[in-house]
């Protein structure tokens, strides 16, 4: 089986469906973000603002062509990931997408205060600017996120509601 990347926005949920899946599926979880920090020993947000998102995408592409290529896993995907270059056609040839969609209002309302603090992007807007630059930057991703295998519809779902909904499309594929 080839790995699922589970792509979307920040703060719609990839992490904690991802980790959630990869119980229900008995496969391990890789979070591209903790890789990324893992290696370098550095926050994303650090990375970020000392060496500049260049810097810090070159390091993501390089993160996800190792985590492709170990096992079959459950891996969540920064936010950006799929919209640098062709990340997002690399994911597609590697295995499966998911891409976890949500509205603007429903992210914003998903992210705690510390949730806003540790994405470098978000730090410092307030209710109505974060709203208004997600919406923005949602539409320049949603070309990209848009090429995934599967499109799953997360609003008014629960999270078991999701993965069963991705397990389901899996099997389907898979036959």
């Amino acid at each position: 089986m080839k790995p699922l990347f589970l792509v979307g926005y920040m703060g719609c949920g990839k992490s904690t469906i991802g980790r959630k899946l990869a119980r229900a599926l008995h496969l391990p979880f890789v979070d591209t973000d903790n890789c990324v920090e893992e290696r370098e020993g550095a926050t994303v947000f650090d990375i970020f603002h000392y060496e500049g998102e260049e810097r810090f995408r070159e390091i993501e592409r390089a993160v996800l062509e190792e985590v492709a290529r170990a096992q079959t896993s459950i891996i969540s995907t920064g936010g950006g990931l799929p919209a640098w270059g062709d990340n997002m056609a690399r994911m597609n040839e590697l295995g499966r997408t998911i891409y976890l969609k949500r509205s603007a209002e429903n992210i914003a309302s998903r992210l705690s205060p510390y949730g806003r603090q540790k994405r470098p992007r978000l730090r410092g807007l307030n209710d109505e600017e974060l709203v208004v630059f997600m919406r923005e930057d949602m539409a320049r991703r949603d070309p990209f996120y848009s090429q995934a295998t599967q499109v799953v519809a997360c609003e008014g779902k629960s999270d078991d509601e999701i993965i069963r909904e991705i397990i389901e499309f899996k099997e389907i594929v898979e036959r």
